[in-house]
């Protein structure tokens, strides 16, 4: 794995121009609206959201979302749907917990699309989601099963190959999260470093404090 930093502001402004990247988002906040009960009172973070697809898919049921990423120019494209949608109940936070950056406030879910693979240091942000998870509160993790480092075109800013699903669940219940439950959310098929065509499973893990 290439721990180099991506460059996702350059990306930002075509990102959601990929219809299977919308389609995947679309499918994990089905299999997070199948685990969860999503009410108006909840106040929700998605962390690594990017330009905010699956931030925009959780809004409707929402008392207040925040979308936390380390990339301005992707939040930049949140910003706009914000403002362009005139929604009062989203706001962003741009932060970079590989630069300890810390997460504050308390929320009733949190949610993570496609982003583990992306932090070196798993345990410790885990670690950050417990101390600001609500009791009772859930999480939900979306990301890859073991990918053999073939699901990105360029491993730039790539920590880990996919993940081990017990592997995972047992960090996160050394967090302190129980009641873990894991499923498959979503498949995508895309071609491979050899040109051939791969599915690949995306998982949803989902937890509470």
């Amino acid at each position: 794995m290439n721990g180099e930093k991506r460059n996702f502001d350059q990306e930002a402004a075509s990102w959601d121009a990929k219809p299977e990247r919308v389609r995947l988002v679309a499918d994990i906040a089905s299999a997070i609206a199948g685990e969860i009960k999503l009410t108006p009172s909840l106040d929700v973070l998605d962390f690594g959201c990017g330009t905010g697809l699956l931030t925009m898919q959780l809004q409707p049921f929402a008392h207040s979302i925040t979308g936390v990423d380390s990339s301005p120019g992707m939040l930049d494209v949140l910003k706009k749907k914000i403002q362009d949608q005139n929604l009062t109940n989203v706001k962003t936070c741009c932060l970079d917990i590989e630069k300890d950056g810390v997460l504050e406030g308390s929320y009733d879910l949190i949610v993570s699309s496609m982003t583990f693979h992306h932090i070196k240091d798993i345990s410790s942000l885990l670690n950050q989601f417990f101390n600001i998870l609500l009791p009772e509160g859930h999480l939900c993790i979306a990301d890859l099963d073991i990918d053999d480092g073939q699901f990105h075109e360029n491993n730039a800013g790539v920590f880990h190959a996919g993940f081990d699903r017990e592997n995972l669940s047992s960090l996160i219940r050394n967090a302190g999260f129980q009641d873990i439950k894991c499923q498959t959310a979503a498949r995508l098929t895309k071609p491979v470093h050899n040109g051939s065509d791969r599915e690949f499973k995306i998982f949803l893990i989902t937890s509470c404090r």
